[in-house]
């Protein structure tokens, strides 16, 4: 009776896929926009494919209509690729080579500044071939490797290249040589202009489906770590970092009003797949082939539009403040004949900056009275190391009353606030 019971009840996290299905049905009937056709084997994808994925930092993947479409990676590569470029070599050095501004070009442009040579940044062409160069490796073979490898990881599956497709890129990729050769003639290119185009060719076809894309997204929204897999692809710094360089450049020349309307970093390629992410929430995977005039997918925007506005996702969107990290205050808690004098406050929750702020602040006035105050993380779930250096430092600055006791103690059995 329990098995055909639980046969008839769904499971709950299924009710993310419904949201996912309703959102792309809303944007299915949305016309416009051509296939990319100036890459042959692109000309040739079927226009109304059409799939959603979604990927949180717990690993838990939710999908609807074509997410498990292989099409290729194209230039959803490139934060993926600069990511992997900066930990190898640190943000100072690969910084040397191509900036982190917005063009406000498009995604094909001669965008290089003009005292340094740097592409402006790694998400159009010019940059993206300049971090391609920067890979480990002496040929194109090498570096490409490193790439596939680094790619596959960030999905958490064996990822595979599309030879017709790169076939395809080669004969038609005359405009990214020449990008190539301003580069390496401006000297930011850290390769021949051959070996930085044919690595970078070959990573733009590599194939993924909007499920992998979901995960990629959200290895970067987990702080570097694939949440499927348990593996650190990079670290949170490196991960910081490209998600920023996302969120200001990763739409081209609409990445303004991606930001106003959407409000998630992304990147997009004219594979027809965006790859979009809420930090330390998910990753967004989407796949519909037609483009608009900025090479980004009509469908894949207004899936993206749609969910974002029905469900607050807009990483600026006002919330209610939440509860107090403070749930409780109590004096003279463990019943001494000097109890009257102590206060014990149980804070709750994960803790950050502001958190340990308000703690501080509300209870200052308790230390500024003579009292003895605990603080008690007991019950908190996890607390931000800027909150902890806050924590360990105001219970070090407070010193000892004129009983010898600390002012200011912290109670913390779990370790949540390190050493």
């Amino acid at each position: 009776m329990a098995d055909e019971e639980s046969a008839r009840t769904p499971p709950l996290g299924s009710g993310l896929s419904a949201v996912l299905d309703s959102v792309l049905e809303q944007a299915r009937p949305t016309d416009g926009g051509e296939v990319a056709g100036y890459i042959p084997e692109l000309a040739d994808e079927d226009p109304e494919q059409l799939g959603i994925a979604l990927a949180s930092v717990r690993g838990a993947v939710h999908e609807a209509g074509d997410s498990d479409a292989e099409f290729t990676i194209q230039s959803v590569s490139k934060p993926f690729v600069f990511a992997l470029a900066l930990e190898q070599s640190g943000l100072a050095a690969i910084t040397r080579h191509v900036g982190l501004e917005p063009s406000g070009e498009p995604f094909n442009a001669i965008s290089l500044e003009e005292r340094t040579g740097r592409p402006l940044n790694p998400m159009i062409n010019a940059g993206a071939i300049v971090c391609s160069s920067l890979i480990r490796g002496d040929d194109a073979a090498a570096k490409s490797g490193v790439i596939e490898a680094g790619l596959s990881a960030f999905a958490g599956r064996t990822l595979d290249v599309d030879e017709a497709v790169l076939a395809s890129e080669a004969a038609t990729g005359d405009r990214n040589r020449a990008l190539a050769h301003l580069a390496r003639a401006a000297g930011t290119l850290a390769s021949t202009a051959a070996v930085a185009t044919d690595a970078y060719f070959r990573q733009c076809s590599v194939n993924v489906t909007a499920r992998d894309l979901a995960v990629m997204a959200a290895t970067l929204a987990a702080g570097g770590v694939n949440p499927v897999t348990r593996e650190r692809v990079v670290s949170e710094d490196v991960a910081r970092w490209t998600t920023a360089v996302m969120t200001s450049c990763g739409m081209y020349d609409a990445s303004g009003e991606w930001l106003v309307r959407v409000g998630l970093p992304a990147k997009s390629g004219v594979g027809g797949g965006i790859a979009a992410l809420q930090p330390e929430q998910f990753g967004i995977g989407t796949f519909s082939p037609r483009l608009d005039a900025r090479g980004n997918s009509v469908r894949g925007i207004a899936m993206l539009e749609e969910l974002s506005e029905r469900h607050g996702l807009h990483m600026l969107e006002h919330r209610a403040a939440p509860l107090s990290p403070i749930g409780e205050i109590s004096v003279g808690g463990d019943g001494s004949a000097s109890a009257g004098d102590d206060v014990v406050a149980l804070l709750r929750g994960d803790l950050t900056f502001g958190n340990a702020e308000e703690v501080l602040t509300r209870l200052q006035p308790l230390l500024e009275s003579g009292r003895h105050l605990t603080l008690d993380f007991s019950a908190v779930t996890r607390v931000g190391e800027p909150a902890a250096r806050i924590f360990r430092w105001a219970a070090q600055a407070m010193g000892d009353a004129a009983d010898g006791r600390p002012r200011l103690e912290l109670r913390d059995p779990d370790g949540v606030i390190g050493a």
